[in-house]
């Protein structure tokens, strides 16, 4: 009966610790989305980033040509 008592307990446990487990899925879930949105961001980011060094090396080579 003692065995019994004991795998209900740990039958108890292993539900909660799977409650906890989805939660913390459920979490993880929602930082992947948010770590992909950021991830387009920073790729936008990116292409401004090169659109302009392509600018400013524009303009000092033309400063150099002027001068």
């Amino acid at each position: 009966m003692a065995l019994f008592a004991n795998t209900m307990a740990l039958f108890a446990n292993a539900m909660a610790l799977f409650a906890n487990a989805m939660a913390l899925f459920a979490n993880a879930m929602a930082l992947f989305a948010d770590a992909m949105a950021l991830f387009a961001n920073a790729l936008t980011l990116q292409g401004i980033a090169k659109l302009n060094l392509l600018r400013i090396n524009e303009i000092l080579y033309l400063a150099d040509y002027l001068l």
